[in-house]
């Protein structure tokens, strides 16, 4: 299954295949007006499928009761990334009640047959780990769980032989492993440099920007997809922009907002497959799909952004 995501994949190969839009190129008006309005996706290197850059996480924010009018809203929140050309939806047993939350507006929703499901295993030792990810799979209500991860890299020598198991028998089509946690990036690195993995999820925003140095480089030499977490720093970004117009030439890149902005900057990136903001709003989920339009920022436009947002 998926064999191909043996094979060494070099960084320029990587880079080559992820069709993102760089502003280091003049577009002709028609063009960018039919740009505009597609989705800007990535491949998943392990099997050249392709995903949206804009997916959506669910931490702090799917862990809600049975209140109608807050599951409602969520349902909208949903339909809202669906309609904006979302797939990638991730969360974890982590997250409390949002497995079986995501599960419910899934089918709600009617949109089981068109989201890329990923969820975590988070305990430790095999047979609670095969529980709790038996239990996902019914929270969710999907057939085939789209990605499994590891997450915080807890037990995961324990957890890593039963993903491939579950991946050769088909219950799993992609498998990874996760942190949000800088502490933990010498560890991931050894991981991802050892071990044949088809995503790794990491922290990486214009406020912390460690994951430039070795993770996101070493993601493109070994063909590893990536979900970026954290994309706003869990709120930081916004208040550092806080009454602060955004630049005039951010314009040529499709912002109009700050966190369009914030976005913009981290789907650049060439090694980044695919972002997971979280939000329960419909406005700020409306805002974070815009970014995944139109152009993105190169090397060039991205240190300017940097300059930028650090003169504030």
């Amino acid at each position: 299954m998926m064999n191909n995501h043996y094979a060494h994949m070099t960084r320029r190969t990587f880079i080559l295949g992820t069709g993102a839009f760089a502003v280091s190129v003049a577009l002709a008006p028609q063009q960018l007006l039919s740009q505009a309005r597609t989705p800007i996706m990535r491949s998943i290197p392990s099997s050249g499928e392709l995903l949206p850059v804009m997916g959506m996480g669910t931490s702090r924010t799917f862990d809600v009761g049975d209140d109608p009018a807050v599951r409602a809203q969520l349902a909208e929140v949903m339909q809202v990334f669906f309609d904006k050309g979302g797939k990638v939806i991730d969360t974890s047993p982590m997250y409390g009640q949002s497995e079986s939350v995501v599960g419910d507006l899934l089918k709600i929703t009617g949109k089981r047959d068109m989201v890329f499901a990923a969820t975590k295993v988070w305990t430790d030792g095999r047979e609670e780990g095969i529980e709790q990810m038996q239990q996902s799979k019914q929270l969710m209500g999907v057939e085939v769980i789209d990605l499994m991860q590891i997450h915080n890299l807890r037990d995961w020598h324990t957890h890593l032989p039963v993903l491939r198991e579950w991946q050769q028998q088909g219950r799993f089509r992609y498998i990874g492993i996760t942190t949000s946690h800088g502490r933990e990036h010498e560890e991931l690195e050894r991981i991802m440099a050892t071990e044949v993995l088809d995503f790794v999820q990491f922290t990486y925003n214009m406020g912390e920007r460690i994951a430039e140095e070795r993770l996101l480089p070493l993601a493109a030499d070994r063909g590893i997809a990536t979900l970026i977490n954290r994309p706003f720093q869990r709120g930081e970004l916004f208040r550092r922009a806080k009454g602060a117009k955004l630049p005039d030439w951010s314009a040529e890149l499709g912002c109009s907002t700050w966190g369009q902005y914030f976005l913009k900057f981290i789907a650049g990136h060439p090694a980044v497959t695919c972002l997971i903001p979280a939000t329960s709003k419909v406005r700020h989920m409306r805002d974070n799909m815009e970014a995944g339009f139109g152009l993105l920022p190169d090397a060039a436009m991205r240190k300017r952004m940097i300059t930028h947002l650090e003169s504030l």
